[in-house]
């Protein structure tokens, strides 16, 4: 990306009265946890495991829930390490251009990185909590981890015997109302939204710039892949995140 266009793009988020971001699966690539649907997508290699995070295969298959705690003891996720676009957001916030972060991710990278908790909207979940879905009980997600490793194949909940699963949203899952309704509000409130990472195929998030636009706001996407909402948007990046936002940032 030439250094006119990131000049241009520092202004609208110098000048912004708020900013809202957006971030998906591709933030994190860099920190080596592989996203879903890019060409080294973890569904893309092996679309069978899709089901491990569908609710109604979950539910109904003891097999599928073994292989779902299988792969969460064996995840890159716990070992992780945020990236430089990741600092680069916190960056952002420490300058006072980021009000609201939005994320699809699990990993809580975000938050280890240095972000403010109380700006960041984690709208699938995140990876550190199991729960229960019969009772309302939730735990640290190493907890129950380490009864996998002592043997459990598919650990039930140790106050009701129900299903325990993470404290992820999965495909047919409904969102936190309260989540769903901050993101929607933050969207509408923006003048300038920034959807990074994400392919914008997945729904209600995807949903998050269709909102901005309609409220009037500058639309920016940072993705290495195609998007729907490319035509839409006023600038289009497909620049390495780890290399262009830290250097977006420095000029902001």
């Amino acid at each position: 990306m030439s250094g006119a266009e990131l000049d241009k793009i520092a202004g609208w988020l110098r000048n912004a009265r708020r900013v809202t971001v957006l971030t998906g699966a591709g933030i994190s690539t860099e920190s080596g946890i592989p996203d879903f649907r890019g060409p080294n997508g973890v569904w893309t290699k092996n679309p069978a495991a899709e089901k491990t995070a569908t609710l109604q295969y979950y539910m109904s298959d003891p097999e599928v829930r073994r292989h779902a705690w299988q792969n969460r003891i064996n995840s890159g996720m716990w070992n992780a390490e945020p990236n430089a676009a990741h600092r680069a957001l916190v960056e952002l916030e420490r300058k006072g251009r980021l009000h609201t972060l939005v994320t699809q991710n699990i990993d809580g990278l975000h938050q280890t990185a240095g972000q403010s908790p109380e700006i960041v909207v984690e709208i699938h979940g995140n990876v550190r909590e199991a729960k229960c879905m019969a009772c309302d009980w939730r735990g640290p997600m190493q907890e129950t981890l380490d009864r996998v490793r002592a043997g459990e194949g598919d650990p039930g909940c140790l106050h009701c015997g129900g299903i325990l699963k993470s404290a992820t949203i999965s495909f047919g899952e409904n969102l936190v109302a309260a989540d769903l309704h901050r993101s929607q509000l933050e969207a509408g409130r923006a003048d300038v939204f920034v959807a990074i990472g994400t392919s914008l195929a997945v729904y209600p998030a995807a949903g998050l710039p269709e909102i901005a636009l309609r409220n009037g706001s500058r639309l920016i996407i940072l993705n290495a892949e195609q998007t729907p909402f490319d035509p839409m948007a006023d600038v289009v990046v497909r620049d390495k995140l780890g290399d262009v936002l830290p250097a977006l940032v420095a000029l902001v």
